[in-house]
């Protein structure tokens, strides 16, 4: 039985998670607090960084509904704590909870950029768009001090290897020294997440994420220096930002946005209680609303993970959303198809101490 443990209100300050629940893989359960009640703390929680030496990078996937069959990782867990993160559930696997633990207890990967030089050297490897911040986001506020992401896009450029990134974080702007060249060569998008234009909202439910109207500053440096933006609105939460999407995707494309995409909320394992008690806790008006909503896209569950289903949902309002999508993007302008990147520009750079070729 999973165990509830409640952490004090006061004490979860900018974190999204309102308990630590067990993940499905503890085996140590845990049937009490684990130290952080009575404890008089003004700062919060503190953000732990662990350290992880990856002995792959590269992790490959075969889904139907994703448009790229490779991604890389530089860090396990986000700082973001944004509450309806899908991703939650791979902080389990490290017998750690997908709640607090998720946004708190971080692990970064020093020494990604040399796995992955040492991937893309392979004379097995084939080269086709490596996608960045499919689970988390590589420029979460720790990226600042470790500069993974940086180190591995260094790499990436070098290889003249396409790169597709997702994110939040506003830290990306440092890395336009990298990924302007990279955009001139057809090799580099980005895309945005952009789930709610309300501060207040978006502050409750993505509580150390850039504010809404820094991204869209984001999107217009970003295309101001010449790097292709898509505008993501996701996840649409029924009841609470889907009466944004005309709205989120306007302010966009004003911002620079060429393309947009849209997800609906998400809710695998144990997302789904997570997402619950944040509700009851900042939108108890609401919450059983937007669970009913969820509900009847998913055949009477809180979420269905069949492929070509688990995105978008089934059924009336799914559609709805849908039909208002495609009727703001062509009213926009963002329904153009998109160029692909390059993959043609592959090269595998020399190494220290390699003879080059003389002719």
């Amino acid at each position: 039985m999973d165990c509830e443990i409640p952490i004090d209100k006061a004490r979860r300050r900018a974190r999204g998670a309102v308990s630590n629940r067990s993940g499905r893989f503890d085996l140590d359960r845990r049937a009490e607090p684990d130290g952080w009640e009575g404890q008089a703390d003004d700062t919060g929680i503190a953000t732990e960084v662990s350290l992880e030496t990856p002995r792959s990078l590269i992790t490959y996937n075969r889904s139907p509904d994703l448009p790229f069959d490779r991604s890389i990782n530089p860090y396990r867990g986000c700082e973001h704590g944004c509450i309806y993160c899908f991703a939650r559930p791979s902080h389990a696997w490290l017998g750690l909870s997908p709640g607090l633990d998720f946004e708190t207890r971080l692990i970064a990967r020093p020494g990604a950029a040399k796995v992955l030089d040492r991937e893309l050297r392979s004379s097995r490897y084939r080269v086709a768009t490596i996608a960045v911040g499919t689970n988390t986001d590589p420029y979460q506020p720790i990226e600042r001090d470790h500069r993974i992401m940086r180190d591995c896009l260094g790499v990436l450029s070098e290889f003249r290897h396409p790169v597709a990134i997702v994110t939040k974080g506003a830290l990306v702007e440092r890395d336009i020294d990298i990924l302007a060249p990279m955009a001139r060569q057809g090799l580099a998008r980005v895309g945005i997440s952009l789930t709610t234009l309300d501060p207040d909202l978006s502050r409750r439910m993505e509580p150390r994420a850039p504010a809404p109207a820094r991204r869209l500053r984001v999107i217009r440096r970003l295309v101001e220096a010449g790097i292709p933006v898509r505008v993501m609105a996701s996840p649409m939460v029924p009841g609470l930002t889907d009466h944004e999407l005309e709205t989120i995707l306007s302010a966009a494309r004003d911002a620079g946005a060429d393309a947009a995409s849209w997800i609906m909320l998400r809710l695998p394992r144990e997302v789904s209680p997570l997402w619950q008690e944040w509700l009851a806790e900042h939108y108890p008006d609401r919450a059983a609303r937007v669970m009913a909503r969820l509900r009847d896209m998913h055949g009477g569950k809180d979420y269905d993970a069949r492929w070509g289903h688990r995105m978008r949902g089934e059924g009336p309002y799914a559609e709805m959303i849908a039909q208002r999508f495609r009727l703001a993007t062509l009213r926009l302008g963002l329904d153009r198809p998109v160029a692909p990147l390059r993959s043609d520009l592959f090269a595998v750079p020399p190494e220290p101490g390699d003879q080059l070729s003389l002719f």
